[in-house]
């Protein structure tokens, strides 16, 4: 990868940028939310339980370095960051 120049560095760490992938990170975020909501069982109090079997493997995920996940796991985490290379793409665009 090439050394970044400086016009490239500003870019990079523009407010406009930040805002931007804040909001890509945020969207993440609620997908990910989303899905372990689903997951979950409601209690009457609001809270929710994980089912035994997900914070098991979950835990498992947390302890496991990215190169030594499976490429089922690895591709799950490409696909997060490709969510973000669009944003990163049109700022060095501008640059």
């Amino acid at each position: 990868m090439p050394d970044a120049t400086p016009d490239h560095l500003d870019v990079l760490q523009s407010r406009e940028l930040i805002e931007t992938l804040a909001a890509v990170e945020h969207e993440r975020w609620s997908h990910w939310q989303r899905h372990v909501h689903s997951q979950c069982s409601p209690n009457p109090d609001g809270s929710l339980t994980i089912p035994a079997e997900l914070v098991a493997r979950w835990t498992d995920q947390l302890s496991t370095p990215y190169a030594e996940l499976s490429e089922q796991e690895k591709e799950s985490d490409r696909e997060q960051v490709r969510r973000y290379l669009p944003a990163v793409a049109a700022a060095l665009d501008q640059a």
